[in-house]
């Protein structure tokens, strides 16, 4: 079963990839770096004894997987909340033309002003939230300070629940396929119903 995930992990490159991944996603929301953790955390399940057979020695390690995660989530949204602080006018007025982007931005800055990043936090689970709320953040000159823990606690909790499901799915379900469709699966619905809610806040 190792080796229908786990020669897709098995190299130090993993973390590179992941992180390079969780980065730049920022910008290109549709990098698949949700599933490529998941499959990293699911072969790291088979070094941890649950696979059978002879495992390699060179699994992912899920404290480094997590960390490299969460390490790169934050980094990109700080470049693009850099980004958007210095696009001036031209990025005011793309987000001006877009309801969904104005009412994504006034909700952030009352959540933020209030000294509350929960939205912050869920927005890093929904599809493109996560571009939102750092462009938003950067575009309306939002302080540093209220913004990035709030955007580290949210890289932490993204990366840690999606290495969790890779790695308990291979655990549960064996190091393959199926363990990594079924994590996959779950995470795309924490997604969507993260999602939901962001939709669902009063602004």
């Amino acid at each position: 079963m190792w080796e229908s995930v786990g020669s897709l992990a098995a190299v130090p490159w993993i973390y590179a990839m992941v992180a390079l991944s969780v980065l730049l996603d920022v910008f290109v929301p549709v990098l698949p770096s949700g599933v490529l953790v998941i499959t990293a955390a699911t072969a790291a399940a088979a070094g941890s004894g649950a696979a059978a057979g002879p495992v390699p020695h060179n699994v992912p390690d899920i404290l480094v997987l997590t960390l490299s995660a969460a390490t790169a989530s934050v980094l990109g949204d700080l470049v693009a909340y850099r980004l958007a602080w210095r696009g001036g006018e031209r990025l005011d007025r793309a987000i001006a033309r877009s309801r969904r982007l104005t009412a994504a931005q006034e909700r952030l800055g009352e959540a933020l002003s209030r000294g509350g990043g929960a939205l912050v936090v869920l927005a890093r689970f929904a599809p493109a939230g996560r571009s939102v709320v750092s462009f938003c953040a950067g575009a309306a000159h939002r302080r540093a300070r209220d913004f990035v823990p709030w955007s580290a606690l949210a890289g932490l909790s993204w990366a840690g629940y999606s290495v969790a499901l890779g790695y308990f799915g291979g655990r549960w379900l064996g190091a393959s396929w199926l363990a990594a469709g079924v994590s996959v699966a779950a995470l795309f619905g924490a997604g969507a119903a993260a999602g939901f809610l962001v939709r669902r806040r009063p602004a």
